[in-house]
């Protein structure tokens, strides 16, 4: 995950080389022919809206403040908190990124046991959990039907075995949602001849019956999609991952291109990929690589000091955008970055931020790694979840097919430490004021309390609007400052260098894009 990272860009370049997004149809078992990716222009209100050179200032502004996320991601940004599970050949070879050419049989988990995934995420406060079905060496954690680098090549339970469906069926006993990520690069089928080999986009059925396939006489549903011969291979297994393993929420993509020549690139059929995933699952959020989430820049967790959800976003081929602006850059949605990415963006979209990081320095299991502290944790989450992003916290499983030991207690520890640092919210239940027109919530707490701990959210169905925002104590007859934020946007969390002692606080914003709806003003004594 780390080198795909690396690739980010390198892959988002190679894909702009591509031809304009084509005119993917869709069977009429699937519905309508769509542009997945393509924010809607006459639906108010929208999810994105076209910009170009001739925009002020003043216009761009005002396009952003028009700007809603759309049901799907609302839910997404609810869970705050969500998991990854990087497991695959790499746990048994020791690599971050293979080769694709390892024996199957090398994947021998000695006492898999999905439940005690499950429990250790539940017990640690997660939503949503995305295993790695297929990383970038091709091997799959199911039995395929389009590869024999899988799980079912494998002596490990005499080649019956099926972590997807154990995963997913553990997911959904312990209340947690069921995340997919399939890397779009694959080394085997590379060395198979099938990725990157210069193949044209063609009209594809999908599912592609292979001699003795068991859905022949079942007349599966079926879709016919523009797609090479991989990216055919993709959706086939897009196909079975969504068909075959009851409900899922979260699809994730990268955009890491094989370690191949550089005259072997594969230009990705995102167009096809997510309109296959929209009429297979249409609940399900597609990130990082996809419309509804962005991946917020770096692996560390961390979100911006100020992070937009609505940022000015590109074409970059085949269905997919891309960011208009450096990916790494400081600022991505203010008044300033709106009029610099002007010139190059044909959208401000509502694409919120994922905070990726892992626990342990590998993505993949290491033995003599060990997991972050808690205080490392805390920090991250306060950085992410505490700046209006979702954080993915990756937990890999060993060898035995076991979250370790030390990271389960760590997830409990971190969980435990998280509730300790906003305890009780002391304003509820106190009936806050609401002065829309002034822009204010004030509350009064009854009695003077000491408050360190400060969260704040806009109620985003009406889109990100705050600019500037003080929070004030009464102190005395006049009130005084405590601290000031230019965004808030789904959550912001706030840390005091010190308790401040009052009984009555407000918040005032103080600049907006449009009329700013709070929906959550919490005030806390931390007990760390």
């Amino acid at each position: 995950m780390t080198v795909s990272r690396r690739l980010f860009m390198a892959a988002a370049a190679a894909v702009t080389t591509s031809a304009a997004v084509s005119s993917t149809a869709l069977a009429a078992t699937a519905g309508p022919t769509t542009r997945p990716t393509r924010p809607p222009t006459g639906a108010e209100p929208p999810h994105g809206i076209r910009i170009g050179p001739d925009d002020t200032p003043a216009s761009l502004v005002a396009k952003a403040a028009r700007v809603r996320p759309t049901a799907r991601q609302i839910a997404w940004q609810k869970l705050e908190q969500t998991a990854f599970l990087h497991f695959g050949v790499n746990t048994f070879t020791g690599l971050e990124w293979g080769t694709g050419d390892e024996d199957p049989d090398v994947f021998q988990p000695s006492a898999l046991d999905t439940d005690q995934w499950a429990r250790a995420l539940r017990d640690g406060g997660f939503r949503l959990a995305i295993l790695t079905v297929k990383h970038h060496d091709g091997f799959v954690l199911y039995p395929s039907r389009y590869t024999d680098h899988s799980v079912k090549s494998s002596s490990w339970q005499g080649g019956k075995g099926d972590v997807l469906r154990a995963f997913t069926g553990s997911l959904r006993r312990h209340g947690i949602k069921v995340g997919v990520y399939i890397s779009p690069a694959d080394e085997n089928q590379y060395l198979d001849g099938v990725y990157a080999n210069g193949s044209e986009r063609a009209p594809r059925t999908i599912p592609t019956l292979v001699p003795g396939d068991d859905r022949s006489g079942s007349r599966p549903r079926s879709f016919t999609l523009d797609a090479t011969d991989y990216g055919a291979h993709m959706l086939n297994q897009l196909y079975e991952v969504l068909t075959e393993y009851g409900p899922v929420d979260e699809v994730w993509f990268d955009g890491a291109q094989g370690r191949i020549p550089p005259d072997k690139v594969e230009t990705y059929d995102w167009d096809s990929w997510y309109a296959l995933i929209r009429a297979l699952a249409p609940d399900a959020t597609m990130a990082v690589r996809g419309p509804d989430v962005r991946w917020v820049g770096n692996e560390g967790g961390l979100a911006r000091e100020n992070e937009w959800s609505v940022v000015p976003v590109k074409d970059s081929g085949n269905g997919s955008i891309d960011y208009a602006l450096r990916y790494d850059a400081p600022d991505q949605g203010s008044r300033e970055a709106l009029a610099e990415a002007r010139s190059v963006a044909q959208y401000l979209q509502w694409w919120p931020a994922e905070c990726d990081v892992s626990i342990r320095p590998g993505w993949f299991y290491h033995e003599g790694q060990q997991p972050k502290s808690v205080e490392q944790l805390t920090d991250i989450w306060f950085r992410s979840v505490g700046r209006n992003s979702v954080l993915l916290l990756n937990i890999p499983p060993d060898e035995r097919g076991l979250l370790p030991d030390a990271d389960v207690v760590r997830l409990r520890e971190f969980r435990e430490r998280v509730r300790r640092e906003l305890p009780k919210d002391l304003a509820h239940g106190r009936h806050p004021s609401h002065d829309r027109a002034a822009g204010t919530v004030a509350v009064d707490l009854g009695r003077a309390r000491e408050v360190d701990r400060i969260r704040i959210a806009e109620d985003i169905r009406h889109g990100q609007q705050v600019e500037n925002a003080v929070v004030e104590a009464r102190v005395g007859e006049r009130w005084e400052t405590v601290t000031e934020v230019d965004t808030v946007g789904a959550s912001r969390v706030l840390r005091l260098g010190a308790p401040v002692t009052a009984r009555r606080w407000r918040l005032r914003v103080t600049r907006s894009r449009a009329g700013a709806r709070i929906a959550e003003f919490g005030l806390y004594r931390s007990e760390v």
